[in-house]
């Protein structure tokens, strides 16, 4: 243990340290958070290497922290917050080498001029919720911070001064700490990466003209205070993605706000606003994800608010709504809609189809033209004559001179009664027609679209594809092999070779019963360009053979559509690499053989063992993986849920990793074949028992890579992977299983 770096005594009940610190001369950091301690002495002075002290969350006070602490050379964090102390700790001025500072939840009401002249290389600062009046103007040494949190404190005394020289801040909460228009810089233009700030909870009857200079601001809390109206000036904040100015007093919004084109969240909860109050332009905000506007006087909203694409979530509880825009049902990604205590809403109906079209005749002159039999050339004479006499000017007098010097030129009542003759020979027909055949329903003549008159292509798809394709509803998965599409069990739907292409057929029935298709054709990373063509051309084929009136949709690997996801019941999943192709063939695949020993009654477990008959025990299942060949050996005194889960897993791993084509044998002892003793090197003369009764596997330790002072850093992990662990990449160790896997999670 004296070499260890890293300490977490956190929750432990401790109340005082242990003199065992003392020997642990390389330890540099040291947490013992919530615990009773009301002392820190003891021997961490004599830590050389100590670096981080946490100790929040105690019953420490002022004379519990020993002064020698802050004579360590490389101490660099100090968390004492959530304790008793009433005043900064003595001494805490020589810490030199200070990065972060903690010292919030306490009852300070005072900070020393001196602690900041040799603080300067601060990077994080929280003095909040103590009772601070005042800040020293030593403050403006911290050039390098970034991070300052004064929240809840008074600072009534404080015009905040400093704040100009800070140039490194990034972010800055002020939360309840009697801020005004007078007791705020009037300019932080100097303050180029301030991204992040909190002015919430103040006596702010206006937006501070200093925050207008802010151009990379990103977020920005205004909440709690008594503003009125937003200046137009608001455009500059050309970065801003949330804002919040709930439980104002706010009328209305400028127009300006539309110009926040990377506003994602809008917060306008208990204010005045009503329907004239919300720019008819906030569908502009096109990257807007959340708009909450509770508690105000809306009666309606801006149906361009409903164009906004991306919205996730809409709050409008406690208005005076009577109706939404009918918009708001094609939001595609919405999951909140909350409408409540609105007691004169009526949602709009959603959109019925598109009925459909009972009389739809074509009553124009060249359509009856055609259907009289006139010549096409006769037909777009009068067409012309028709439809042109109003629209060209020169054609009009064209016609005029003509009528003129042919006086009684009898053309166009000759035309005229030929239509005439034409229209009464179709009616004529058509009621032949029902004399015959009865009473038959008329059915709806649509005007064909340009696509329908184009003739296909007569090719044989035959070859490619059976006669019940796409006559089922289901799924249905083609693999691209040497320019031809071959059908893929349905097991492996969703498992998909990084280096293969795919065309996924979705068959489904509509309200009526008729079928519908969707096509897609999914291109792995990895794939050649014969594979890229092949897919695109069969999946055309493929609609060309159904008469389906889909486009085929494009899907790269990595980049799935949502819908394209919900195709398949489980999540994708991807193999590395693919099958022969037209250019380039497929070498087969080198399989390691290896030997498992099943143990474990709940859940099984896979031990390695050498690769020889002698590890064999007739007290357990044996896994042999001989690639194509899977082995399930049953000793003699092996339970008979052992082997049915060795059995599920070597399905598994044939249906994961050999895709199928795996043969998966099970082996009773004295029943092995003479091809199972040839992978192990040759029969045992006798088969016994080697494993030990009291045999306990190793437990996997898992750890965190990091970088030190130096060195590489490895604090171990002794509790259930969960969400914080993927929240930045890393690379996890596991010696014990002498695994190294790099975790790309974000």
């Amino acid at each position: 243990m004296s070499s260890l770096r890293w300490l977490k005594l956190n929750r432990t009940g401790l109340c005082y340290l242990p003199e065992e610190l003392s020997s642990l001369h390389k330890l540099e950091h040291l947490s013992v958070s919530h615990n009773s301690l009301t002392t820190l002495h003891g021997e961490l002075s004599s830590l050389p290497c100590l670096r981080a002290i946490v100790a929040r969350a105690n019953s420490l006070k002022n004379s519990g922290i020993p002064d020698d602490i802050f004579q360590l050379d490389d101490l660099s964090v100090l968390d004492l917050s959530y304790n008793q102390l009433t005043e900064c700790p003595r001494e805490l001025e020589n810490a030199k080498n200070m990065l972060v500072l903690n010292l919030s939840h306490n009852s300070i009401d005072n900070i020393p001029n001196q602690l900041f002249i040799n603080l300067t290389d601060l990077l994080y600062l929280d003095l909040s919720d103590n009772k601070l009046d005042s800040l020293p103007p030593q403050m403006r040494r911290l050039v390098h911070l970034q991070t300052l949190i004064l929240n809840n404190n008074a600072l009534m005394h404080a015009q905040l001064r400093q704040l100009p020289a800070m140039v490194a801040l990034q972010t800055l909460h002020l939360k309840n700490t009697q801020r005004t228009q007078s007791n705020l810089p009037t300019s932080l233009e100097g303050l180029a990466n301030l991204a992040d700030v909190d002015l919430s909870m103040n006596d702010l009857t206006r937006v501070p003209e200093c925050l207008y200079t802010l151009a990379n601001l990103k977020r920005l809390n205004l909440s709690s205070n008594q503003i009125s109206e937003l200046s137009l000036c608001i455009d500059q904040w050309t970065q801003l993605e949330t804002l919040n100015l709930s439980r104002n007093q706010l009328t209305s919004l400028p127009s300006a706000i539309c110009k926040l084109s990377k506003l994602k969240k809008l917060y306008l909860n208990s204010n005045k606003l009503d329907f004239d109050g919300i720019p008819s332009g906030i569908g502009k905000l096109c990257n807007l994800e959340e708009f909450m506007a509770s508690n105000n006087n809306l009666e309606l909203i801006p149906e361009s608010l409903c164009r906004s694409s991306k919205l996730r979530k809409l709050v409008l509880n406690k208005n005076r709504l009577v109706t939404l825009p009918e918009a708001v049902h094609f939001l595609p990604d919405l999951e909140v809609l909350d409408v409540r205590e609105n007691p004169s809403l009526v949602m709009p109906p959603k959109p019925a189809d598109r009925t459909s079209e009972f009389y739809n005749i074509d009553f124009s002159l060249q359509n009856q033209l055609r259907l009289a039999g006139a010549s096409p050339a006769s037909a777009a004479a009068a067409a012309a004559a028709a439809g042109g006499a109003t629209k060209d000017p020169s054609a009009r007098r064209m016609r005029l001179r003509r009528l003129k010097d042919s006086g009684k030129d009898s053309t166009n009542d000759d035309q005229a009664k030929q239509v005439l003759k034409g229209m009464s020979d179709v009616a004529q027909e058509k009621n032949k027609k029902i004399q015959e055949n009865g009473d038959v329903k008329y059915t709806d003549l649509k005007t064909r679209r340009w696509d329908q008159g184009l003739e296909k292509p007569q090719l044989d798809y035959s070859e490619f594809f059976t006669e019940d394709v796409g006559q089922i509803p289901g799924v249905t998965v083609w693999q691209i092999e040497n320019f031809i599409p071959i059908m893929v069990d349905e097991a492996f739907h969703g498992k998909f070779y990084e280096a293969d292409c795919y065309i996924v057929l979705k068959t489904f029935l509509d309200d009526n019963g008729g079928l519908h298709w969707e096509i897609y054709y999914w291109i792995g990373q990895e794939t050649s360009l014969d594979k890229k063509a092949c897919s695109a051309i069969h999946a055309v084929n493929l609609r060309n053979y159904l008469g389906a009136e889909c486009r085929t949709i494009r899907e790269e690997m990595g980049d799935e559509s949502e819908e394209f996801s919900q195709v398949f019941e489980n999540e994708i999943s991807y193999i590395e690499g693919g099958s022969a192709s037209g250019f380039y063939t497929v070498e087969d695949s080198q399989y390691i053989t290896r030997l498992y020993r099943i143990y474990g009654k709940k859940n099984i477990r896979l031990e390695p063992v050498p690769l020889k008959g002698s590890c064999l025990d007739p007290r357990y299942v044996f896994l042999l993986d001989h690639g194509l060949e899977i082995y399930i050996w049953r000793g003699s005194k092996a339970t008979l849920s052992n082997t049915t889960k060795a059995r599920l897993f070597a399905e598994k791993i044939n249906k994961n990793e050999r895709k199928g084509k795996a043969e998966i044998l099970t082996l009773t002892e004295e029943q092995e074949t003479p091809e199972f003793w040839e992978v192990l090197g040759g029969q045992p003369d006798e088969i016994k028992p080697w494993v030990p009764e009291d045999f306990q596997p190793p437990r996997p330790k898992l750890y965190k890579v990091g970088l030190g002072l130096g060195y590489l850093e490895l604090p171990q992990i002794n509790y259930k992977i969960c969400v914080e662990h993927k929240k930045r990449p890393k690379i996890d160790l596991i010696p014990e299983l002498r695994l190294v896997r790099t975790l790309y999670y974000t």
